[in-house]
């Protein structure tokens, strides 16, 4: 439910205004209606710097310091200046590590050696060239009573040094190699260097997660209150040669009497008045314990308009039913419900609503895992288990889920005619909703038609169809656009015939996805369980273990690859099924109160 919106526009004597503001800050209930105005430098720097402080405090947050105080001497700048500096120092040695690391795989068949040794040599016209050959080949140097000597063994692949005077040039047919610029030894003592670095840093990010976080939060805190402060004030007219202070704004119905309150008792002259279509007006949604749940997963696509319906109570059913019905295991259900309820004991306030979503979302799952007979991939249909006997028959095999997955669909497209008329009629009135509802006829006429015909409850008489498919398409044709002259309503008839059955055969198609989704993760299921009796019979001591090992491993992905599409899937269904065939056009602005 969309909560009703009051518009107030205020006049202050510009003296006055900032006490003023400030007064309205505390009650904290004015959204403060924009102008459109381009921002200054000044609150474009400010916004730079919140986004500074936020990302260095979630950056210290993932510390979990195990205390924390606030005794630090340094400015946030300060702390900012140098999180920011040791950062950047850190990703460096990082990447010099990873450096190092590669030369000293290259470095280590060289053993340890002295570039000063070989320097001295070359000093005494002495020179060392290194080669690589096969062993073969290396073979006939040796014949040929060349100075060659061996320095390391690289499969069939031999590395050799040709002592040299540097006027004697022999030649070799081998490749040429060059020795490293340092010996296996030094770059291990680099890698130690590196390595005691990024610890060094490691701990000062700790220490500044210990003592400048809550500072940095204070004062990220400071300045978002006085950026927010100077929106408002950028949002302000200046009227009677910027005497006159005019500030509008919108309170919500319930918090209205709030600020009644405080406009009388300081005797502050404003005008308010009920929000009309035609005005931006912000959103603020309030629903039952149940679809408040959903409320974030249907602001992931938008918020409602603030003149249609609020959509959340009406797909919250629907989203359950299908995660269900994809993900489909009675036994990742079971898991869902006790692992969410289990985290409960040591989860914040905050975390607990997502948590009762999962735990909804995991009786969904045993609902429809249930349902199809599917156990942490046991199909408890085909299995003979004594404690299924009494009940096998009600499972529903793949086709039954098939046809299952086609009616819950046809049902919620249905529905969401039925919310498209209510919105036309709550926006523009009921002569708009006409044509919705002729659809509503002809799909649930004919629809009714079919079944009862079907049983032989009716007869079946064409003359039916054609009254169901006549009264339907009259309202179709002729209030397609109740505000345009019948030749215009009846051409946009036409189009929305077309329009719509083409569509809604499409609609209908996308909710297979369901079945499809809910199958492969039964059938992943069922090949874990099959890989793994293969390995509990293989050994008959490291068989269990390692059975045991592969069920935990297989069902864990499983869970978390199905989980996914089961998430991701009835959420497509719902913002563009669902919501095409409701007529939702979104869109909303979240209702952000100026408070501290």
């Amino acid at each position: 439910m969309i909560v009703q919106m009051h518009k107030y526009t205020f006049l202050v004597f510009y003296k006055e205004y900032n006490d003023f503001l400030e007064q309205l800050r505390e009650i904290g209930v004015l959204h403060v209606a924009g102008k459109g105005v381009a921002l200054t430098d000044e609150i474009k720097q400010k916004y730079k710097e919140i986004n500074r402080f936020e990302n260095v405090i979630q950056f210290l947050r993932k510390r979990e310091p195990e205390s924390i105080n606030v005794d630090s001497v340094l400015s946030s700048k300060e702390i900012l200046d140098d999180i920011d500096k040791k950062r950047v120092e850190f990703e460096e040695q990082l990447l010099k590590l990873e450096e190092l690391n590669k030369e000293l795989v290259k470095t280590k068949p060289w053993g340890k050696f002295s570039p000063e040794i070989i320097r001295k040599l070359e000093a005494e016209n002495i020179l060392l060239d290194f080669y690589t050959t096969t062993r073969k080949k290396y073979q006939e140097f040796v014949e040929s009573n060349l100075p060659v000597e061996v320095v390391f063994e690289r499969g069939n692949q031999l590395v050799f040094a040709i002592i040299q005077k540097s006027e004697e040039k022999i030649p070799v047919d081998a490749e040429h190699l060059d020795l490293p610029a340092n010996p296996y030894t030094e770059i291990k003592k680099r890698i130690s260097q590196v390595e005691n670095r990024i610890r060094a840093i490691n701990n000062s990010f700790d220490e500044f997660a210990c003592n400048s976080l809550a500072k940095l939060e204070r004062d990220k805190t400071e300045l978002t209150d006085s950026l927010s402060f100077d929106n408002v004030i950028l949002n302000t007219s200046k009227e009677a040669e910027e005497k006159l202070m005019v500030l509008e704004g919108w309170v919500p119905k319930s918090k209205k009497e709030s600020i009644d309150n405080f406009l009388k008792e300081n005797n502050i002259l404003y005008v308010a008045s009920r929000a009309k279509p035609s005005d931006n007006i912000p959103v603020l949604l309030k629903n039952n314990r149940f679809s408040k749940l959903f409320e974030p997963i249907g602001s992931m696509f938008s918020l409602p308009d603030y003149a249609e319906l609020d959509l959340t109570v009406f797909f919250a059913p629907f989203f359950m039913m299908f995660f269900g019905f994809c993900l489909g295991d009675a036994g990742y259900g079971l898991l869902f419900l006790v692992g969410a309820g289990l985290y409960k004991f040591k989860a914040t306030n905050a975390q607990k609503p997502y948590l009762t979503l999962i735990q909804l979302l995991g009786v969904a799952t045993i609902i429809f895992g249930t349902i199809s007979g599917t156990f942490f991939g046991v199909n408890l249909i085909e299995t003979e288990i004594a404690l299924t006997d009494s009940f096998r028959n009600l499972f529903l095999d793949p086709n039954k889920m098939f046809n299952l997955s086609m009616i819950l669909g046809g049902i919620q497209i249905i529905f969401g005619l039925f919310i498209k008329a209510a919105n036309q009629t709550k926006q523009f009135g009921f002569s708009y909703s006409l044509a919705t509802y002729g659809w509503i006829i002809i799909l649930l006429g004919g629809i009714s038609y079919a079944i009862l015909s079907g049983a032989e409850i009716i007869p079946k008489n064409d003359a039916i169809l054609y009254a169901i498919l006549g009264v339907g398409g009259f309202f179709v044709l002729f209030f397609s656009d109740p505000g345009v002259n019948v030749f215009a309503r009846v051409g946009k008839g036409i189009w929305d015939v077309y329009s719509m059955v083409t569509g809604i055969f499409g609609d209908l198609l996308s909710y297979i996805r369901l079945f499809a989704l809910g199958l492969s993760s039964a059938i992943l299921g069922f090949v874990i369980n099959d890989i793994g009796l293969q390995i509990l019979g293989s050994s008959k001591i490291l068989g269990p273990v390692f059975f045991v090992i592969f069920l935990l491993l297989g069902h864990t992905l499983n869970i978390l690859i199905s989980s996914l599409g089961s998430f991701v899937h009835p959420m497509r269904l719902t913002f563009v099924e669902f919501y095409k065939n409701a007529g939702f056009k979104g869109g909303g602005e979240e209702y952000k109160p100026f408070k501290k």
